[in-house]
């Protein structure tokens, strides 16, 4: 694994992401965003087969606020989000998340989540969730829109806190020992590891000795991207690991 080199000092801290094979889908723009608005911006090549390392070079040459981390092979996406967190924790950022590639939550979203967690001393992470609410531009699918919402309300169930949307691919943390602890081991699962985290930091309990306190803020806009990686096959395995999970949880709790 090559190690990334230092980032800025940036106020609203790291945000990770992932790619795997996403030469044709990565907008420097919109990661120049992400970097005005005051965040460094961590990409985590998942031992892609094509150019993105190239692309992501590329766009790191040209600006001090990016940085690439290279993994060795292909280990999964959570893996991928998690070696990238490690890496902004290890760097001393305030605060650090992850967004997806394809930027289907446009940075100025993210930069709303950051700024959120950022102005509220009394949570320890805003997680994005896609509520179609009138006068909002959320767009999905919608057999992917119904079967995420099987898998929300089974998410909430196998960790026993109401979450409206696991599987947003934006959520930013503040920088805590709860959060080092929860990213201490690998996850089990290859896409249920959003849910696997919240379970981890549900364990480790916030920063006062009381619960984890996390704040789902409303997306104004959202858009299903060309090219996700994330096909039915793949739910079924994450819906599994929703089991294994969920089984995790009441073994220990009994």
């Amino acid at each position: 694994m090559q190690q990334a080199r230092v980032l800025t000092d940036a106020e609203l801290g790291t945000v990770v992401v992932p790619c795997y094979n996403e030469e044709r889908r990565i907008d420097p723009a919109g990661f120049g965003e992400l970097i005005e608005g005051g965040l460094d911006v961590l990409f985590v090549d998942d031992g892609s087969t094509d150019d993105t390392v190239g692309v992501l070079n590329s766009i790191c040459g040209s600006n001090p606020g990016a940085a690439l981390l290279e993994l060795e092979h292909n280990r999964g996406k959570g893996e991928a989000v998690r070696e990238g967190l490690r890496e902004a924790l290890r760097q001393g950022a305030p605060m650090v998340g992850y967004l997806d590639a394809d930027l289907s939550t446009p940075s100025r979203e993210y930069l709303v989540l950051a700024k959120t967690l950022h102005d509220r001393a009394d949570i320890e992470a805003c997680l994005g969730a896609r509520v179609a609410l009138l006068g909002r531009e959320i767009h999905r699918r919608p057999l992917r829109h119904y079967a995420g919402r099987l898998f929300a309300t089974a998410a909430s169930l196998a960790i026993g806190v109401r979450v409206y949307d696991t599987q947003c691919g934006a959520k930013v943390f503040r920088s805590s020992a709860a959060l080092e602890a929860a990213l201490s081991k690998p996850f089990r699962s290859r896409w249920a590891f959003d849910v696997e985290l919240l379970q981890r930091l549900i364990k480790q309990g916030g920063a006062a000795g009381g619960p984890y306190l996390a704040r789902e803020v409303p997306l104004e806009s959202w858009s299903d991207i060309d090219g996700s990686k994330l096909g039915l096959r793949a739910m079924a395995r994450a819906g599994l690991d929703l089991g294994r999970i969920w089984i995790t949880r009441w073994t220990r709790a009994c």
